[in-house]
């Protein structure tokens, strides 16, 4: 049996409870992508199901108007 280490000390959420999830909200949006602009996955991010669907339409919505980039530009 693999056993896997656990952290006695209880992670801090994602996101704050003052905090909305919002498409004009970049600067909190910009936590939940990669370096190469890739949404973070549910385990990275230590969200809810519900909390990383709504982040997910929110950073959608914000590369459609042009508030995010859909891929970072690093490779040119």
């Amino acid at each position: 049996m693999n056993e896997f280490k656990r952290s006695s000390r209880r992670r801090s959420p994602s996101i704050r409870p003052d905090e909305t999830i919002d498409y004009r909200n970049t600067s909190l949006l910009r936590r939940f992508i990669s370096e190469q602009g890739r949404i973070l996955s549910r385990r990275m991010n230590r969200l809810t199901a519900k909390q990383q669907r709504s982040v997910a339409v929110a950073i959608k919505r914000a590369r459609i108007l042009a508030l995010l980039p859909f891929s970072s530009n690093e490779n040119q």
